[in-house]
């Protein structure tokens, strides 16, 4: 079994796998920070300056000002507003890798439609070819039978 589990780990998916959840986790930062620093002030702004992630319901049927004030009074809440944060930092994540992979897509049909070199043995087999075929002389054509 740990022979088993040694091969799966040194496989190349499995390292590619990886290297993907730990960049991920680091982008996963970044994103939350244009999100949270970047991108929801000015719609805040926009809408009056309200900040989303205090957009909540309270359960308790108690009135807070603020999300902080209803957390820390012990109430029950539905956080509709970070909720949404999290909606539009999902939709931040999926548009900068659907412009990545289009990206990579055409990086490759570029690289596909670059010519390749040959190998130098296959274009010196085909310069004897033409040499030889330059060579021979082709036979008479048989005289036509009246």
């Amino acid at each position: 079994m740990l022979d088993e589990f040694k091969k799966f780990i040194s496989r190349g998916n499995v390292v590619d796998l990886a290297v993907g959840i730990i960049i991920g986790a680091a982008f996963t930062g970044i994103v939350n920070s244009l999100v949270k620093d970047i991108l929801t002030p000015p719609i805040g702004w926009l809408m009056g300056g309200i900040d989303f992630s205090n957009y909540f319901i309270s359960l308790s049927g108690g009135r807070y000002d603020s999300l902080a004030a209803a957390e820390a009074a012990g109430a029950a809440t539905i956080n509709y507003g970070r909720f949404l944060n999290n909606v539009l930092n999902f939709l931040i994540v999926a548009a900068a890798l659907f412009v990545l992979v289009r990206q990579l897509i055409r990086f490759r049909l570029v690289e596909a439609a670059k010519p390749k070199p040959r190998p130098a043995d296959e274009v010196l087999l085909e310069e004897i070819r033409d040499l030889l075929r330059d060579r021979i002389v082709p036979a008479p054509k048989p005289p036509e039978s009246p």
